[in-house]
């Protein structure tokens, strides 16, 4: 089973991001390459939001608390829920 965390952004998240996003990257990087999360990225035109597909519950609950999106204001909302794929490569 697979975990999603979705996030809800702030409206104006695209100009506020850009001093964050190298290191919300690089996270995203450390866990991908770590095994841990399987998917990201941002959804919505205009970006509203973003799904991150993670491997466990943990996983998704110390990468809210590492961040930067989070930790500066980025984040309005998250949610953590177990996701139970039927199908999928």
């Amino acid at each position: 089973m697979l975990h999603v965390l979705s996030y809800d952004y702030v409206p104006d998240v695209l100009e506020r991001r850009e001093p964050f996003r190298p290191a919300h990257l690089a996270l995203i990087r450390e866990y991908f390459e770590a095994g841990r999360l399987r998917l990201a990225g941002a959804i919505g035109e205009p970006v509203r939001g973003a799904l991150i597909v993670f491997t466990d519950p943990d996983a998704a609950a110390e990468f809210v608390l590492r961040d930067p999106y989070v930790l500066n204001g980025l984040v309005t909302a998250h949610r953590i829920e177990p996701w139970h794929v039927v199908i999928g490569a």
